[in-house]
């Protein structure tokens, strides 16, 4: 189906030295299964901001929501007019071991932010998308809230889906961008929720989520009681892995997640414990497609919502305000850019 909207042209903002920059692009014509969305809100990941300073090719941006302003021939699930989000996890194979079991993400021939699809982003007004790899939006959940889930939220919701049981303690070190949303995920999920910060003022908050029990990170290896059966990671730094693996912390066969940074470096544990109290290391890259659209309906029915900051979106001064403001950490805890 061709679209009233093919060579409108658009700006794409992306890295140029490390700094960001703009392009201009223009709408091509869809394939049958594209779909063409109008961008709304957008999320700003510190995801963007590490990929604008590594010099990558990507356009930026992979939290978006939008209304469907055209779509593809084929297109069966989503009609124009319907709003729409995504934005990291953007196709793959279909036909692969990891495809045929629900685990699209990990497809070696996948389509994700930073990989390839390097012209399609959404800081920009218009995103392509492959229907199946944008999810429609929940009427309950405005698009304001929508937006950060397409990243953190799907992240943070594979990775308790994947190792949580009911009746679990779930520790999660750090109340962040990830944190903030992994307490609200594991209260709603059932856990006893145990959060450790380093700010004392943010107990009001944790608790508020859903936290069950909290500790400074500086006191949370003595005053904590009973060990957690799985420990998130969701903080700017990784603990004191000597005294995190300890089954008196970290209850024997626990998992340990790291969701957050720092992601490039060492990740180094000792081997003692780690064979003699049969601990794991789970990793979750966002959430494959099913999962995706589970984490949205699951969010809308127990609503759970990122506490975020809105900016109007004026151009390149906002991108790179936003940024500044997360390399400064003044964003609590999820930026979203209004269109």
């Amino acid at each position: 189906m061709a679209t009233t909207l093919v060579g409108t042209e658009y700006t794409i903002y992306r890295s140029d030295g490390g700094v960001v920059s703009t392009t201009k692009a223009k709408i091509p014509a869809l394939r049958p299964t594209d779909v063409l969305i109008r961008v709304t809100h957008s999320g700003v990941c510190h995801t963007d901001s590490v990929f604008c300073g590594l010099k990558s090719a990507a356009a930026l941006g992979h939290e978006g929501v939008g209304i469907v302003e055209e779509i593809g021939s084929a297109v069966k699930h989503l009609k124009v007019g319907d709003r729409a989000g995504g934005g990291f996890h953007r196709g793959a194979c279909g036909d692969c071991k990891y495809c045929l079991s629900g685990r699209d993400i990990w497809c070696r021939d996948r389509i994700i932010f930073g990989e390839s699809d390097f012209e399609n982003g959404t800081f920009s007004e218009y995103f392509i998308a492959q229907e199946g790899y944008v999810h429609k939006i929940p009427d309950a959940m405005s698009s304001v809230d929508a937006a950060p889930l397409q990243c953190a939220g799907a992240t943070v919701y594979a990775a308790l889906k994947e190792t949580v049981s009911l009746g679990q303690r779930v520790g999660i070190l750090g109340i962040g961008g990830l944190g903030h949303l992994a307490i609200q995920y594991a209260s709603k999920m059932g856990a006893a929720t145990v959060v450790y910060s380093t700010t004392a003022d943010k107990e009001a908050e944790a608790r508020f989520w859903g936290a069950s029990e909290f500790y400074l990170v500086n006191e949370m290896f003595d005053k904590q009681q009973e060990p957690v059966d799985v420990l998130i990671i969701a903080g700017t730094k990784y603990p004191d892995w000597d005294k995190a693996l300890n089954d008196q912390f970290l209850a024997r066969d626990g998992v340990i997640v790291p969701l957050s940074a720092p992601v490039n470096g060492p990740l180094s544990f000792s081997a003692y414990p780690m064979l003699f109290y049969g601990y794991h290391v789970h990793h979750t890259l966002v959430a494959s497609r099913n999962t995706h659209r589970q984490m949205l309906d699951f969010s809308a029915r127990h609503g759970i919502k990122p506490l975020t900051q809105v900016f109007k979106h004026s151009g390149l001064a906002t991108v790179e305000e936003i940024f500044e403001k997360l390399e400064a950490n003044q964003v609590r805890y999820r930026a979203v850019m209004e269109y």
